[in-house]
């Protein structure tokens, strides 16, 4: 079968186009027939080495932590799937595979695929909507009423968390570059906003908040700023570096370490097919143009949510 891998780390030059054996499902995997995986911030990591010593793997790899496809085969002591089943997943990052004509995943990462949208588009949501859902529901604990800030509120896993949290009933601001601001509204925010000028303090968009979810890569001093945004007794959490607690204020923080599981992205799927979840896909690829992309995104090229077409 065809697939993109890369043998040793580096730049996007590494990911080459390639035949390779395609895979067996052993006991309790799947086999999946890809129709699409997508590009993640932290595939550029894994390719260029830099979450070697915290992610075992073995070379070559093949990329793609985000898969939408269909059942071939299953496993054995695989129960609840069928062959022939639209379905999504996030692949473990130390083996991923997604880049490929087909995968393997472990079943209890696998859920069926929303009927209300493309299967390629689907791609799109495993890793971004299980990292806005443990961001918004196991770290922060986010309870009906509360205020929320979401800075970065317009990209992959903040715009899952917006209309997470709006769902959820909290009271929205969502900070982001102006031409994401009527995007934001549709999604139910309370408040869309600029860019967060930091020195400004939270009075100038509305806060302090319970609840401050960060997605903007700043600096460590930037990032103590946003301390100031919680609320005494409230909580931050971050998917782009810690946020500093303030413990004279009972102001909490946590980072965001993202994991497969495929109850909690069942959970989002039939959020998307109830019309309370929307999938942005800014820009479509084939996967012989993947390094592009990889290239694209380290240059800050990427228009956004970009879904890679199986081969």
């Amino acid at each position: 079968m065809k697939a993109i891998r890369f043998h040793e780390f580096g730049t996007s030059e590494v990911l080459r186009y390639e035949d390779i054996d395609r895979p067996v499902p052993g006991p309790g995997q799947v086999l999946v027939q890809a129709a699409a995986t997508s590009f993640n911030p932290v595939d550029d990591h894994i390719r260029a080495g830099h979450l070697a010593e915290m992610i075992p793997m073995t070379l070559p790899y093949v990329p793609g932590i985000d898969l939408a496809g269909t059942v071939a085969e299953l496993g054995a002591d695989v129960t609840g799937l069928a062959i022939g089943d639209r379905v999504v997943a996030m692949l473990p990052l130390g083996s991923a595979g997604g880049a490929a004509e087909y995968a393997v995943v472990p079943a209890e990462s696998v859920a069926q695929a929303p009927q209300s949208t493309d299967l390629v588009d689907a791609a799109a949501l495993p890793l971004t909507g299980l990292a806005a859902w443990q961001l918004t529901f196991e770290l922060a604990e986010l309870k009906p009423g509360q205020t929320v800030l979401v800075n970065g509120a317009a990209g992959a896993v903040g715009s899952l968390v917006v209309q997470l949290a709006v769902d959820a009933g909290a009271h929205v601001t969502a900070v982001d570059a102006p031409q994401h601001a009527d995007r934001l509204r549709a999604y139910g925010a309370t408040r869309v906003e600029g860019p967060l000028d930091l020195a400004a303090g939270p009075d100038a968009v509305g806060g302090p908040f319970q609840v401050v979810v960060n997605h903007v890569r700043v600096s460590p001093e930037e990032l103590a700023q946003l301390t100031n945004y919680v609320a005494d007794g409230g909580i931050a959490v971050s998917s782009a570096g810690p946020i500093p607690e303030d413990t004279t204020r009972g102001v909490r923080s946590e980072s965001l370490w993202v994991r497969s599981d495929g109850a909690q992205l069942s959970e989002l799927v039939a959020k998307v097919d109830a019309g309370k979840l929307q999938i942005h896909v800014a820009d479509r690829r084939p996967v012989s143009e993947l390094a592009d992309v990889h290239a694209d995104a380290g240059a800050g090229r990427l228009a956004g949510k970009t879904v890679v077409l199986a081969p």
